[in-house]
């Protein structure tokens, strides 16, 4: 089955289906009290039009770094490198200016608390219908009539008092749900989620999810989702890429990687998810602690944690490797062999 569904994807990109999104060998610089570190570094991905792709990581590995470079959002004096090609448009050279014509209409971004990205002090209808009137030039009410139909979309109750309300009238999943349709005001092409549901309780986390499926399909909306939470992105996602130190660890169609993961931090990964069963069994914790930003150790980065690292893992950087069903992974020595032998 496996096979047949990667047969199909290579066919759709020989059919011509639209690469959205093309970002390569990616670096992030980043200033810090000791100077200029490297949050993210060679990363390279795809995304075409109506897909899903998952973003993985502990904290520290990048994920939210990347999203803002998309954007020309990054900390201060921060400094992206390499390319993001976006609808055929290199992002790496535009100004702020020209990021703020695309900011919003073209790409926009769901953030993980929406009580800090929507405003306390400004009803729901300010903050849904100023962008929108400033990029789509619309009346005032023409704004409030497409605000309404938004919030039909994302299923807020009673829009019409919705709209003269403020967020603290609303729970943690009512805000993200304005948050989204705030984020879709303009019909972007393109929605970055970052953690989008951590805040939230398995329910509501639920109802986050098949809305953004609900969306992507009737919308044609390319969505990027980005969390810790592997079990988020096996119920959304077409593909996935795990992220580890500022770099790419494994990438591929979701379901293959989160049923036979290659490399040993994704399986660290998976194992520390809870078991949906609850069956009681202790949970694998992956040791240690991820590196410091401008600290990252030679060789592989994820060496000093690793149940599998050779000598040489300290001085050789991790190569990319490719399984047989084309699942992309990055190690310095090749896992497939050892990995196998601890499943036997």
């Amino acid at each position: 089955m496996h096979f047949v569904m990667h047969l199909i994807h290579v066919q759709q990109k020989r059919c011509g289906i639209k690469m959205l999104l093309t970002v390569k060998d990616l670096t992030i610089k980043l200033m810090t009290a000791s100077g200029s570190a490297e949050a993210v570094r060679n990363l390279s991905f795809e995304l075409e039009q109506g897909e899903i792709l998952g973003i993985a990581g502990e904290s520290g590995s990048g994920k939210t770094m990347t999203a803002l470079s998309i954007l020309g959002l990054l900390p201060y004096k921060g400094k992206a490198s390499g390319s993001i090609i976006f609808n055929n448009r290199e992002l790496i050279k535009f100004n702020q200016k020209q990021y703020r014509e695309i900011r919003g209409k073209e790409v926009a971004m769901v953030f993980q608390d929406p009580m800090t990205s929507l405003h306390p002090m400004l009803t729901v209808q300010v903050q849904l219908t100023e962008h929108m009137r400033h990029h789509n030039s619309i009346s005032k009410a023409g704004a409030r009539e497409q605000a309404l139909k938004l919030l039909d979309t994302v299923k807020i109750p009673d829009p019409v008092s919705a709209l003269n309300s403020y967020p603290s009238q609303f729970s943690g999943g009512m805000r993200q749900r304005i948050a989204i349709a705030m984020a879709l005001a303009c019909e972007p092409k393109l929605l970055i989620a970052d953690e989008p549901t951590t805040a939230l309780d398995v329910t509501v986390q639920a109802g986050i999810l098949k809305l953004l499926d609900q969306l992507r399909k009737e919308k044609k909306l390319s969505v990027i989702v980005i969390t810790h939470d592997l079990g988020v992105l096996s119920a959304l996602t077409d593909r996935i890429l795990i992220m580890y130190a500022g770099s790419e660890v494994e990438s591929g169609f979701t379901k293959e990687v989160l049923q036979s993961a290659k490399h040993p931090y994704t399986r660290g990964l998976i194992e520390a998810l809870p078991d949906s069963e609850g069956d009681g069994k202790h949970l694998l914790a992956i040791s240690g602690m991820p590196p410091e930003l401008g600290k990252f150790p030679t060789g592989c980065a994820f060496h000093p944690r690793c149940n599998f690292a050779k000598n040489q893992c300290k001085e050789v950087a991790s190569k990319v490797l490719e399984s047989a069903s084309k699942q992309r992974i990055f190690c310095a020595i090749n896992p497939f062999s050892l990995i196998s032998k601890e499943i036997n």
